[in-house]
């Protein structure tokens, strides 16, 4: 991962919050098909965003979690498919969320979401100014700027140094918690593909039962992880 100030070092994050990122599950079969090839990234044909965010989003999820390194990128895991179909559906609505007002934006983030918008409002409203704002300043949108210069932008983004409306002001922080989710989330929600990020980190996934290893500190787990549906990596 990119170094961002305040921010884990270039993947420590990885292996540090896989647990709590990865979604549990049972095997459902344990001789179950691999599943179908998906269409290419660059094939890909959004459900929720415009060209334009599309476009937004596969710079800078592959910025924060770039493809050089011992691990998957964010683009090899498909990570941009996941936010995308994220935003399409119960998350990107709030639909299970309570978003009746008072909402105070420079309230502490222990009160919880202080904006009216939903998920997929803030992503619509706040990558169209952040891309004007790297215009304006770097002299061209986030997707074009040179790999440094990505990083100088969203550091900016980051620290609250690009002028968004109070309404927006979270879109960093779920920009990163969503890119660290579909790097983790069971392939079945579109991101991790091939279970990439599981086989980096040694994390078994759905498997029905491993209890046995729980206790076994700083032994190297000898089998692969499994999906929830079964497939194997």
């Amino acid at each position: 991962m990119t170094d961002l100030p305040g921010l884990p070092s270039r993947r420590s994050f990885l292996k540090a919050t896989a647990a709590g990122a990865a979604l549990s599950g049972l095997a459902v079969s344990a001789k179950a098909q691999p599943a179908e090839p998906p269409v290419p990234l660059d094939q890909y044909q959004p459900e929720y965003f415009t060209p334009a965010e599309w476009t937004f989003i596969l710079a800078a999820t592959a910025c924060l979690i770039p493809s050089e390194g011992d691990g998957p990128g964010a683009l090899e895991a498909r990570v941009p498919v996941f936010i995308d179909r994220e935003l399409m559906g119960g998350y990107g609505a709030a639909a299970d969320w309570y978003m009746e007002g008072p909402h105070v934006p420079e309230a502490h983030a222990f009160r919880g979401w202080q904006t009216p918008l939903t998920p997929a409002e803030v992503y619509r409203g706040a990558i169209p100014v952040f891309d004007a704002w790297c215009r304006d300043t770097h002299g061209a949108p986030f997707a074009e700027l040179d790999a440094a210069t990505q990083v100088t932008a969203l550091t900016a983004l980051q620290k609250g140094d690009v002028a968004l409306d109070p309404t927006l002001k979270d879109f960093f922080s779920i920009l990163i918690a969503n890119t660290k989710e579909g790097y983790f989330a069971d392939p079945m929600y579109g991101g991790n593909h091939g279970m990439q990020a599981w086989t980096y980190i040694g994390f078994p996934g759905a498997r029905a039962n491993f209890k046995e290893w729980v206790p076994r500190y700083n032994v190297e787990y000898p089998l692969g992880p499994v999906s929830i549906k079964g497939e194997r990596a």
